[in-house]
């Protein structure tokens, strides 16, 4: 998936028209669950069965997943973003920044129906598909939002910010830290590179009002490989004095309109511009 494209808003390789592959382009047999997913999905297991079948499907012939992927959906992509939900505070709100097929927004909302869930994506297929998903599911708790994220600073406030292979670190907490309230965090999935991004990214991250951050682990004792995190934890001024500007001037704005009217958002719905 071509997360990095979508989250900066140009297009991307899974941008292309899907009919283009040709007939060699067969969507794969849907992986059946591992029994470790009904112990991390509860009794929201149905809902993540029919959402990694989506995904095998509909995901596919639309260009969000590469066919090669369908085999491992559930390790490497569901399970693997569902265990996230080990690091949020009850009754939060989280923004996933680039959302693309729902990853990891939609199997962190099946865990945690607790945590209010905003799919920030600027793609509008990624976005249709978004709200199918969410309305076939009846994931209450979700949100689909159309947008960059630089363009919803002042406009949207999260407890959480997450991000999936959007971009390198020092992007995306350009992109995701301006959107936390104070003393949120943001949660970057990464791999091997964690530490080497992270040590790259302290300087800017301090920049960007970060004051705490580390490289963690969840999902131990629970899946065979567990997924790495970045974690980094807002002071005060999450994204900086730039963006404490920008939301300063939002909110003037807001008065002055009596309300913003920009960046509305519905159940499921994408958002709407006037």
């Amino acid at each position: 998936m071509d997360t990095e494209n979508a989250a900066a808003g140009r297009p991307g390789a899974d941008d292309v028209n899907p009919a283009a592959a040709g007939p060699a382009a067969e969507v794969p047999e849907v992986p059946e669950a591992p029994a470790v997913a009904r112990e991390v999905f509860g009794d929201r297991f149905d809902a993540a069965v029919r959402y990694t079948e989506l995904l095998a499907t509909a995901g596919v012939r639309r260009g969000l997943i590469g066919p090669r992927e369908v085999p491992r959906l559930w390790d490497r992509h569901v399970l693997n973003c569902a265990v996230l939900a080990e690091l949020l505070p009850a009754g939060s709100t989280l923004c996933d920044v680039g959302s693309g097929a729902g990853l990891p927004g939609i199997p962190v909302a099946l865990v945690r129906p607790d945590v209010s869930v905003t799919l920030l994506e600027p793609l509008l297929r990624r976005t249709t598909f978004l709200e199918e998903v969410v309305r076939e599911l009846g994931l209450e708790n979700v949100t689909v939002l159309r947008g960059r994220a630089e363009e919803m600073v002042g406009k949207l406030a999260v407890d959480v910010v997450t991000a999936r292979a959007v971009a390198p670190l020092d992007r995306l907490a350009g992109w995701g830290m301006p959107l936390l309230r104070p003393h949120g965090q943001m949660l970057a999935l990464k791999g091997d590179s964690a530490e080497q991004e992270l040590a790259d990214s302290r300087a800017g991250l301090t920049k960007l009002g970060a004051v705490e951050w580390s490289v963690i682990s969840v999902g131990e004792g629970t899946l065979e490989t567990s997924t790495r995190v970045v974690q980094v934890k807002a002071g005060e001024s999450p994204g900086g004095v730039k963006a404490a500007t920008r939301r300063a001037k939002a909110a003037r704005a807001g008065r002055n309109a009596g309300g913003v009217r920009t960046g509305e958002r519905s159940r499921g719905g994408r958002r709407r511009t006037r």
